[in-house]
């Protein structure tokens, strides 16, 4: 049975469309027009009672949130491979980096964006600049965040990153750089480009 993804491409769904490309699995998009509101409708609310987009659906399972959704994915359908097993000490450092995304680099950047002021001792993030020394060294062993083994929490902090970089909201330190380059060269992200593309074409999209 193909996975189910409520998708939009200019929403966090496009990098599970990515996630998707990386398991190897059949999957079906459902496109939302979150400009309608269409995430808002009753039937989406009835699996994501936020309104949001990405809700992915794996027969009965249903599964909101980015990284939750990736790491549901790895495990399932890709572990060992994508995911550390269980009992590797290994799942301990990719955990922590593929929560970091939306815990820590995603909610930091936002506040620096909307010129907010926050206090470092309370906020989950911390200094702007402490995260982005913190990821200057996750990433000095390279060329993945686990060294030589890519695993989904490439995918989710790497697409956050990635989005960071393209809309100029961090500075793009060489390792930055370097990373989201190796990154958008893997095959299954340019099939996940490539789709999200078609998909933006096809509804008439811009992001302008």
């Amino acid at each position: 049975m193909a996975i189910q993804l409520y998708h939009h491409p200019f929403t966090r769904a496009a990098s599970v469309v990515w996630m998707l490309e990386e398991i190897g699995h059949d999957y079906e998009l459902r496109f939302v027009d979150v400009h309608a509101g269409e995430q808002k409708r009753p039937e989406l609310l009835a699996l994501n009672r936020m309104g949001k987009v990405p809700v992915l659906v794996d027969g009965d399972a249903v599964v909101s949130e980015t990284a939750a959704i990736g790491l549901y994915l790895a495990d399932r359908y890709a572990p060992g491979r994508l995911a550390p097993a269980l009992d590797d000490p290994a799942r301990a450092f990719y955990l922590r980096w593929a929560l970091f995304a939306p815990s820590v680099l995603e909610p930091v950047c936002t506040a620096r964006a909307s010129g907010w002021t926050w206090s470092e001792g309370t906020a989950g993030w911390g200094a702007f600049e402490t995260v982005l020394e913190t990821i200057d060294e996750g990433l000095a062993e390279g060329p993945w965040l686990l060294g030589e083994r890519f695993t989904m929490a490439d995918v989710v902090f790497g697409s956050t990153l990635r989005f960071m970089l393209r809309f100029r909201m961090i500075e793009p330190k060489p390792r930055f750089a370097d990373y989201v380059a190796r990154l958008s060269e893997r095959p299954a992200a340019l099939r996940a480009d490539a789709r999200n593309a078609a998909v933006a074409k096809e509804r008439g999209l811009s992001r302008a």
